[in-house]
C-alpha cells in the first residue's frame, strides 16, 4: 500500500533552507546553502519488542515520539519533518501535538521501507533523511551533517553518521552498533560485535588518536533514487544474521559515507533506556 499523495501533500512543503553550520570529518563548504530539497521521515511502529508502546510513552508529560520529533525540527536544512507510522494512534498523537503524520503500510519491514513508501509519492525531495523515532536526542546539526554529506559528495548515494568509542563496555555490548569505515570514509562493515577487534587488548586503545573505536548512529540520508532502489533490494544473509538493515546497502555493493561527530546519542531499545532519558530530560529543565 502507498501512502496517499493527498495525505503527504496536506501536511508537508517543499522549502530550501539555507545553513552555515559545517559538518566534521568530511566538511561541507560552510558558505554554500542547501542545494537540495530535503525532508525528514521520522519511522515509527506501535509494537517494539523490548519495550511496549515506546513511542507514546509519556512519563516526562510529552509521548516519546513528540521529543524526536521536536529534535529533528531542530535542523535548518530540511524542508520539513513527517512521521510516518502503521498507527492510527500515534498518527493521531503526532497531529495532537501539532506534527505531520502519515500512515504507511503495516507490511513495512523496516524503517527504511516506512521511508520509501513515503518518497515514492514525493517527487519533489531529492534527499530524505531517516531519523528513527526511538532518537529523541538526535542533534539538529547531525541532521544537517548527513545532508551536507551528500551535497558535497554526488557520488555517494547514501550517508550516515558515526562517533568514537571510548568505553570498553560499551565496544563490547551488542546493543551498540559498531563501524568501521575506509580512508575514504566509506562503509566496510557494521556489527554488533566488537570490531575492529583487538587480538591483544591495552586499555590504551580507547586513547587512540584518531580513534579506533566508533558507534553508528541511528540516522542516515538517501538520494531519492537510491532509496526506491534500496526497497526493492532483498535482505541479504548478514543483514537477517545481525539483524542490520545497513548491511544490504553494503551487501549489495553500494557505498555508505560516514560522517563522525564527537559524541553519540542514546537510542531508546528498552526500559532502563527509557528511564534514563526522563532523568536526564528532567535534569535538563532544572538547568
Amino acid at each position: 500500500m502507498d501512502v496517499e499523495t493527498p495525505s503527504v501533500a496536506q501536511h508537508l512543503h517543499r522549502t530550501t533552507v539555507t545553513t552555515n553550520s559545517a559538518p566534521a570529518g568530511i566538511v561541507a563548504n560552510p558558505s554554500k546553502p542547501s542545494s537540495l530539497t530535503s525532508l525528514i521521515v521520522i519511522p515509527a511502529r506501535l509494537g517494539s519488542t523490548r519495550l511496549a508502546r515506546k513511542m507514546l510513552l509519556a512519563e516526562t508529560g510529552r509521548p516519546l515520539i513528540q521529543h524526536t520529533y521536536e529534535a529533528a525540527c531542530r535542523a535548518r536544512r530540511p524542508g520539513g519533518v513527517v512521521v510516518a507510522t502503521d498507527s492510527d494512534e500515534i498518527a493521531a498523537v503526532v497531529r495532537g501535538f501539532g506534527g505531520s503524520a502519515v500512515l504507511t503500510s503495516p507490511e513495512c519491514a523496516s524503517g527504511t521501507d516506512r521511508v520509501a513508501e513515503v518518497a515514492r509519492s514525493r517527487p519533489d525531495i531529492e534527499i530524505f533523511v531517516n531519523v528513527q523515532g526511538d532518537e529523541p536526542e538526535m542533534a539538529g546539526d547531525a541532521i544537517d551533517r548527513v545532508i551536507a554529506l551528500l551535497e558535497e559528495h554526488p557520488e555517494a548515494p547514501m550517508s550516515t553518521l558515526a562517533a568514537p568509542i571510548r568505553d570498553r563496555a560499551r565496544w563490547l555490548d551488542p546493543a551498540c552498533v559498531k563501524v568501521v569505515f575506509d580512508r575514504r570514509q566509506r562503509a566496510l562493515y557494521f556489527s554488533r560485535a566488537p570490531i575492529p577487534f583487538a587480538r591483544t587488548w591495552d586499555d590504551r586503545l580507547l586513547e587512540n588518536d584518531p580513534p579506533l573505536f566508533y558507534q553508528h548512529l541511528g540516522i542516515y540520508a538517501y538520494r531519492r533514487s537510491f532509496l526506491l532502489e534500496l526497497a526493492r533490494l532483498p535482505r541479504s544473509a548478514t543483514e537477517t544474521v545481525e539483524s542490520l538493515e545497513q548491511l544490504r546497502v553494503l551487501d549489495a555493493g553500494y557505498p555508505i559515507l560516514v560522517g563522525v561527530v564527537a559524541h553519540a546519542t542514546s537510542g531508546i531499545d528498552t526500559p532502563s533506556d527509557y528511564a534514563q532519558f526522563v532523568q536526564r530530560w528532567r535534569s535538563s529543565q532544572h538547568t
